[in-house]
């Protein structure tokens, strides 16, 4: 599979991801091509990754064997109608996107062998937890191989296609309803006597054994959570869930089929 030749159209934050893996596993294979329109995002790939070669369109980087569709959704379905001519009957699309469904994909390009993917942006450090959904027209042999070098970015597995976008909001944007209220609590602690070495270690261990008592310790959340008598934040409890609710429920609701 490592000598499968590469392409993506987008050469942003997935792609890096996606080649960053490969890259920390010796995986990338030797033609890999990019189309990116955006020359300093295009200059930052190809400078971390020298292996990658830019392609003149998007309709050059689908002439490769397997090629990942790196869009945002609004323009999926334009960028398989400007790649349907390049596009073999052989070759092996993968959408990185929610919303577009494979039957959508299908009556644009020429191949059945598609898939969709949501992956993970800790698929960068080869952790990732990335559900996939293959054409049932995708060859066994195929998919063998495929899974084989997307499972070099982490936990990589079959799922129904209907549930790859309460994956991307379960999963794929978790990270970032937490990130940033770790980074305010290691400016909190520093604030409050630690240095920045002792914050981030004491933040990072402290939610490693949280979620450790959380899903390992047999009590239920209601147990686990009545371990701690003082809640210093309990009475927005019910605004942080509603604000969750609003939110992820609502952006749920745009980005499914």
């Amino acid at each position: 599979m490592q000598s499968k030749s590469l392409g993506f159209i987008g050469g942003g934050r997935i792609t890096r991801i996606f080649l960053k893996g490969l890259s920390n596993k010796k995986a990338v294979p030797e033609n890999v091509k990019v189309f990116e329109p955006n020359a300093e995002t295009l200059k930052a790939l190809q400078t971390e990754f020298p292996k990658v070669n830019a392609a003149e369109s998007a309709a050059d980087a689908a002439k490769q064997e397997l090629v990942f569709i790196a869009v945002h959704p609004p323009v999926v379905l334009e960028t398989l109608q400007a790649i349907k001519e390049s596009v073999k009957t052989g070759t092996i699309v993968i959408s990185l996107a929610p919303k577009i469904t494979l039957e959508k994909m299908v009556s644009v390009l020429p191949t059945q062998q598609l898939a969709r993917m949501i992956p993970n942006a800790t698929s960068f450090i080869n952790d990732g937890f990335n559900p996939i959904t293959f054409s049932s027209e995708v060859d066994k042999k195929e998919k063998k191989q495929i899974l084989k070098l997307l499972k070099k970015l982490g936990k990589t597995f079959e799922t129904d296609e209907t549930k790859l976008e309460s994956y991307a909001i379960a999963s794929a944007m978790l990270p970032t309803y937490f990130w940033f209220q770790w980074q305010e609590m290691e400016k909190i602690s520093q604030e409050i006597g630690l240095t920045l070495e002792e914050a981030q270690k004491t933040v990072s261990s402290s939610l490693k054994k949280a979620w450790k008592i959380y899903y390992k310790s047999g009590l239920t959340p209601e147990e686990v959570m009545d371990l701690i008598p003082l809640k210093p934040i309990e009475k927005n409890e019910a605004e942080i869930n509603d604000i969750l609710n609003t939110k992820l429920v609502g952006l749920y609701s745009k980005i499914r089929p």
